[in-house]
């Protein structure tokens, strides 16, 4: 593939970083595992131990209008299963570490809901369980888990109905509910004016929280809704005199703009605030539109998210009402009217509260090449790009459906540069893990049926969240990371000796809680 040079100046960028920062320090095993089973002394010579890299790497995972999975509405349950377990296979190929599934399109569930209908685009007919009978949400979470990965739960918090989910089941919103839903364009939403309609989605996304082991709660750009055109070209209103003339009957002071801002303002603290009360170690993100409003940075021109949407994402991210944000970053790295990295760089300036900045990148434009003219060396270097500015860490493509593909090479492309090798998610010190601070592992080398193993346990018998292996053959390390829920492992070759006959020259391993916090590195005893 042809190297773009402003990828070439980012990889170099990055890794000018990397050598000068500090690697641990650490007791290593060294020689004799293999006939006397000892344990050598570590001297100063002794290769140091590999820091490993801190980057969120995670894909959109759409399930309106079967954009990612399942691929169409009514498949199979078993097809449905095998189907997300491809999507984790190529998650496991890539180095991704997490994963946003879609699991609210539109005021609607792709998991066992007692207050939203099952959705369509799962079973085919809204309302309609899966049979025989599973709970998508509960399977993903296991099943991500399993391999390390994490699952945040995307919500859509307004969005109500497309007209083609029809025929609509007798418990939807709309039925149940329709003084505070909305008609604009051929959808219905919830009115963000109308407070039952903020504490029914609010009540949606608590009951996730409470009820399934996810790692974060996801809310895209969708709040009030884009504005939509009559046929003179002018804009149509959204629909919301009954609860604006409610609000002024009970003594607002703010404009309609200020108020209707207000009101999604109000939503987005209450999530972080309850979710955060209830599990403080669950994330809260947003990933709005990536324009703020036009002139910031001075040169960007487009569509202002604050005047037209009402989303005031630059009060979110200043006030560190999430935990991370992921703005729709969806244009190149050069043209000024929308430019990848200037944009970058000003929502980075926007983060006071020091909170996680994880831009999203528009890869399936990849899938529409010729009318795109997009190609994965963009890709690639957006990736390096947002790895050289302090201050972002980590990126989250759309969708995964191109990843999957291959489109014009971009998987390749990232497992052979960026992604290849295994990355922890960045650390969250702000939040509360379930069970404190990492405790120190307890890890054991030995042969078992001619290949070696390694046994690992916790010292006060409750498992990690991950486990981190680091295994040197001579002067070369190999970094593993693996779900705290392993016990026994078998250790990589030699690589230049696949029978696994020769002994690692050093094993040292680490544990990570929920909120990304390591232990201390502890050398493997052998047995």
């Amino acid at each position: 593939m042809r190297t773009n040079p402003m990828v070439a100046c980012a990889a170099q960028l990055w890794q000018t970083r990397i050598m000068q920062s500090s690697l641990v320090a650490v007791l290593l095993l060294a020689g004799g595992l293999g006939l006397a089973g000892s344990l050598a002394t570590v001297h100063a010579a002794e290769p140091e131990l590999p820091e490993v890299r801190r980057e969120f790497r995670a894909a959109w995972v759409a399930t309106v209008a079967n954009i990612d999975w399942p691929s169409k509405p009514g498949l199979p349950v078993a097809e449905q299963q095998a189907e997300f377990l491809a999507i984790l296979e190529s998650c496991e190929e890539l180095n991704l570490n997490a994963i946003v599934l879609q699991v609210r399109p539109a005021a609607d569930a792709l998991y066992q809901s007692e207050l939203e209908p099952w959705s369509r685009y799962l079973t085919g007919e809204m309302g309609k369980a899966p049979e025989p009978f599973y709970d998508p949400l509960e399977f993903a979470v296991e099943e991500s888990h399993k391999r390390g990965i994490e699952l945040h739960a995307w919500f859509n918090p307004y969005r109500a109905l497309d007209p083609a989910d029809a025929p609509v089941s007798d418990n939807h919103i709309s039925k149940t509910h329709p003084e505070f839903v909305r008609r604009y364009g051929r959808f219905l939403w919830l009115d963000p004016g109308e407070p039952a309609a903020t504490e029914h989605t609010l009540a949606v996304i608590m009951d996730v929280v409470k009820r399934y082991d996810i790692d974060g709660v996801h809310m895209d750009d969708y709040f009030y809704p884009y504005p939509i055109r009559d046929d003179e070209g002018n804009v149509v209103p959204f629909p919301d005199d009954a609860s604006w003339e409610k609000a002024v009957a009970q003594g607002t002071q703010l404009s309609r703009d200020d108020w209707r801002r207000e009101n999604v303002n109000r939503l987005v603290q209450r999530i972080h605030e309850e979710v955060r009360a209830t599990k403080p170690w669950v994330k809260f993100g947003i990933s709005p539109f990536g324009i703020w409003r036009p002139g910031n940075p001075p040169q960007v021109q487009g569509f202002d998210q604050y005047a037209s949407i009402y989303a005031d994402a630059r009060l979110w991210f200043a006030s560190g009402w999430v935990d991370y944000f992921t703005p729709q970053l969806y244009w190149k790295l050069g043209p000024p009217q929308q430019s990848y990295t200037a944009l970058l760089h000003w929502w980075s300036e926007q983060n006071e509260q020091d909170r996680h900045l994880w831009p999203g990148n528009y890869t399936s434009r990849l899938l529409n090449v010729r009318q795109t003219g997009w190609s994965s060396d963009e890709i690639v270097a957006q990736i390096w790009a947002t790895r050289a500015l302090e201050g972002a860490s980590g990126n989250v493509h759309f969708s995964m459906k191109a990843l999957q593909r291959n489109a014009e090479g971009v998987a390749g492309a990232l497992a052979a540069g960026p992604y290849r090798e295994p990355a922890l998610i960045p650390a969250s010190p702000w939040m509360q893990a379930p069970h404190g601070a990492p405790v120190k592992p307890q890890a054991a080398v030995h042969k078992s049926g001619g290949r070696w193993e390694l046994t690992l346990s916790h010292a006060d018998g409750a498992a990690p969240w991950l486990w981190v292996i680091r295994t040197r053959y001579g002067e070369h390390w190999n970094v593993e990371i693996v779900s705290g829920t392993v016990q026994r492992h078998p250790l990589p070759p030699h690589p230049g000796n696949d029978s696994q006959l020769e002994s690692p020259a050093a094993v040292a391993v680490s544990a990570v809680n929920r909120i990304g916090q390591e232990s201390d590195v502890v050398r493997a005893e052998a047995e």
